[in-house]
């Protein structure tokens, strides 16, 4: 290559280079102020004031020996429960028991008037003494034709005669004694008792009425309270445990506890007396009662109580207090507060729970500490501060929510 090409190259190739320094000039321009922005953000980011840990409460996984129960809505029902109606038709002359009582059975609860059931007595045994002067009388004459048979002064028609009306007057007076054993009875149902011991009810009717064996409402309910029954279903579900649970238990009854639907304070303790023999198809549960003794009156018919069956024990559960249990869109979680004083957040499944812990199925390790306290403000990663617990009656605001939101958890 000549001297002229060489420089005709060169002075084309001039101009690119000229383009390529100025770019590479704008680069590092745009470095040197990404550079800067950065160290000044570093700047601010170190000057900020970390957020300070929030206050929490925290308890610890607990591993314990708890009941198995099952849990179902009851209502409570006198031991026996008995519509005291009279027997006959009558005047009510006077009732003798006070509203709201306890009576024994046998006792006198009303009287009806009893004139026109006396004269219907004293009639019969009237009738009767009749009928046993005629009988008397018939067997002098019986036995007197029965010593002149012989001698030819009767004859044997006439001692027939005279048996025959001997047998007539005895079945008479069997006939007399049973008419006057009707009446004694029948005045027996003026006095009205009680058929069973229990509590009285409210008055149904007042004395001067006339009161009929037909009427439908009867004279007044006597409902016993000790012993009481608590009736209360459970789903269909259950049947199985239950069934076993009998079974194992080899004769004992299973224990049963009802407890008030507001503070869940065990009212009374008692036994399982019934499993029904069928499910409710309609509801798809399955009936049984309990029965208690009651005699502090805490059980009263018609309340609504919690039953809870007791089926056995279960060792190794782990446990948490209910409030730590929080409800999310994804399902049930607590959070956990790690080594650091951070917490996150650990979804889990529950057994069962009660007013107090709830039974961990999966999700948490014995040891692990749960925050029960002060999750409104807490967030994964968020550092947290132990702080004293609440006072038991309940007088923080986050305490109380805390236990609300842990008693709905099903």
């Amino acid at each position: 290559m000549n001297e002229q090409t060489m420089q005709s190259t060169a002075s084309r190739g001039r101009p690119w280079g000229r383009a390529g320094f100025a770019l590479a000039a704008v680069a590092f321009a745009v470095l040197v102020l990404r550079m800067n922005q950065s160290a000044a953000a570093d700047e601010g980011a170190a000057a900020k004031p970390k957020a300070p840990a929030v206050p929490i409460v925290s308890a610890t996984v607990q591993q314990e020996t708890l009941p198995v129960v099952r849990t179902g809505l009851g209502q409570v029902l006198a031991g026996t429960s008995v519509t005291v109606h009279t027997r006959i038709d009558g005047e009510l002359e006077s009732v003798d028991y006070r509203e709201g009582q306890d009576v024994r059975k046998g006792a006198l609860l009303a009287k009806l008037d009893d004139r026109m059931i006396v004269a219907q007595l004293q009639q019969a045994q009237a009738t009767q003494q009749r009928d046993e002067a005629q009988l008397a009388n018939a067997l002098v004459d019986q036995r007197r034709l029965r010593t002149l048979v012989p001698e030819k002064a009767a004859t044997q028609q006439q001692l027939d005669t005279q048996d025959a009306l001997v047998r007539q007057l005895q079945a008479s007076i069997a006939n007399d004694a049973a008419q006057v054993a009707a009446a004694k009875v029948q005045l027996t149902y003026t006095r009205i008792t009680a058929p069973s011991s229990g509590r009285a009810g409210a008055r149904l009717v007042d004395p001067g009425n006339i009161v009929h064996a037909a009427d439908p409402g009867g004279l007044v309910v006597i409902n016993e309270v000790d012993p009481i029954q608590v009736q209360f279903t459970l789903p269909q579900e259950d049947f199985q445990a239950v069934n076993a649970a009998i079974n194992a238990s080899k004769g004992h009854a299973l224990a049963v506890q009802a407890s008030d639907r507001d503070s869940h304070e065990v009212l009374a303790t008692g036994q399982l007396s019934l499993l029904n023999n069928q499910i409710d198809v309609s509801t798809g549960t399955v009936l049984l009662k309990a029965r208690f003794a009651n005699p502090q009156h805490k059980l009263w018919p018609g309340q609504t109580v919690d039953a809870r069956l007791v089926l056995g024990t279960q060792a190794n559960t782990l446990t948490v207090p209910v409030a730590a249990i929080q409800r999310t869109q994804k399902g049930l979680m607590v959070y956990v507060v790690d080594a650091g004083n951070t917490v996150r957040a650990q979804p889990v499944t529950i057994e069962s729970s009660d007013e107090k812990i709830a039974r961990i199925a999966t999700g948490l390790k014995l040891g692990e500490r749960v925050v029960v306290d002060g999750q409104y403000r807490l967030f994964p990663g968020a550092a947290v501060q132990e702080r004293q617990a609440a006072p038991a009656n309940g007088a923080n605001g986050a305490s109380a929510a805390a236990r609300q939101r842990g008693a709905n958890i099903p």
